[in-house]
């Protein structure tokens, strides 16, 4: 689909830390691919866990994540 340059920066800082596969397999992607933009913001906030524990450190970067995914270019 086509994506703005923010939007193609959030997912490839969002896949190069969690790995293509991660990517490959959510919902995330699925509202990428259906073009459901205003969706993706908030499924990009749903990775923020490890362990079974919100990590304050992947908070922030999903954050940034979000912001530039909003990015118009």
């Amino acid at each position: 689909v086509p994506l703005t340059d923010g939007q193609f920066d959030a997912l490839v800082s969002f896949t190069f830390n969690l790995g293509a596969g991660a990517f490959q397999r959510s919902t995330l992607r699925r509202k990428v691919n259906r073009q459901d933009h205003a969706e993706v913001p908030a499924q990009l906030m749903r990775w923020v866990w490890a362990g079974g524990r919100k990590l304050n450190g992947l908070h922030k970067r999903r954050s940034a994540e979000s912001i530039l995914y909003r990015l118009q270019a």
